[in-house]
């Protein structure tokens, strides 16, 4: 019998040098560079970065669970501030005060205004008449000082008084008043759509106008206060001659308050750049809202389920009564 041995042979292994590996980017980079392509710099990365920060705050998308970080908690908080910031810092700006009026009425603007219902009635224009100017001022002024608001002040001078103090002889007069309105167009359209107060605007016997605009406080408060005095000068050769003249004189009076369709529309008219940038940020916010909606089904059951938290449509109607606070808040005013 034959005894097979085997010879063990020793196997000695150099040792391997440590392969200096690259990251996947300068692979990826020089893998690209092989091809002709373009390596990608460090401001493309920050572009593409940026990109996904926009994406996971605006856009519904996996990275964000089809959630935009903007109308989540803290987003749509910040948004809410936004919006009063910015009502707030205009104010202040224009006025010195957060809570100031900030008023934009120049009598041309009000017979800009005022001329154009007329035109659209085939009516006469107005002219400005520097007297009842005057008066409107004077009587304007008279109610913040004594703290009134009605055509008779509260020691029983009538408004007709004022016109006459500054010497305007009239055969026909009458008078319009306006409180807290913010733009000459919205405060003659709530004239317009008060009876009483159109046929004054209306009346096709006046010839002259003067208005009048006076910021001050009220019982506390910032009110800014708009008179109208509209008249038909007395002929002078009728003065001469020995009839009496007995004036015709029309004052307004509001027999219903504002409807609330009537104060949106006064709104829209009167808002302000704060207010303007104000609304176009919440319907971003409800536009997106919506969006999100679309992708309700991919989210998880149990945020599905949640609906305070994970229904876009529940704060998108938030976001709406925001944006109607917000247009309703300029839509004040009374007559």
């Amino acid at each position: 019998m034959v005894k097979q041995t085997q010879k063990k042979t020793k196997v000695t292994t150099t040792p391997k040098k440590p392969v200096k590996r690259r990251s996947s980017t300068s692979v990826k980079s020089s893998a690209k560079n092989k091809r002709g392509h373009k390596k990608i710099t460090a401001k493309t990365e920050r572009r593409l970065k940026a990109k996904k920060k926009f994406w996971f705050w605006f856009i519904p998308h996996e990275i964000n669970s089809f959630k935009p970080r903007v109308i989540g908690r803290y987003g749509a908080m910040v948004l809410v501030a936004l919006v009063i910031a910015l009502q707030f810092g205009y104010n202040y700006t224009k006025t010195g005060s957060v809570l100031g009026r900030v008023s934009n009425i120049t009598p041309a603007a009000l017979l800009a205004s005022t001329n154009d219902e007329r035109k659209s009635n085939n009516l006469e224009p107005l002219i400005i008449n520097d007297k009842l100017s005057a008066a409107a001022a004077q009587k304007a002024n008279d109610m913040l000082t004594k703290g009134y608001w009605s055509h008779d002040s509260p020691d029983g001078v009538k408004p007709w008084a004022w016109v006459e103090s500054n010497n305007y002889s009239y055969t026909e007069a009458g008078e319009n008043l306006a409180k807290n309105f913010t733009t000459a167009g919205s405060t003659v359209t709530a004239w317009m759509n008060s009876p009483s107060h159109r046929e004054n605007v209306l009346n096709p016997n006046y010839q002259e106008v003067g208005f009048a605009t006076v910021d001050g406080e009220m019982n506390g408060e910032p009110t800014t206060i708009t008179v109208a005095f509209y008249g038909k000068p007395a002929n002078v050769a009728v003065l001469a001659g020995a009839t009496e003249i007995s004036p015709t004189m029309h004052v307004a009076t509001s027999s219903k308050p504002i409807n609330i369709i009537t104060r949106i529309g006064l709104g829209l008219q009167s808002l302000t750049p704060a207010a303007v940038t104000a609304l176009a940020l919440l319907f971003v916010a409800i536009t997106i809202a919506i969006v999100s909606h679309s992708y309700r089904s991919q989210l998880p059951k149990k945020q599905r389920e949640s609906w305070r938290r994970n229904h876009a449509v529940f704060k998108s109607s938030g976001f709406f009564v925001i944006a109607a606070f917000v247009v309703l808040l300029y839509g004040g005013g009374s007559l």
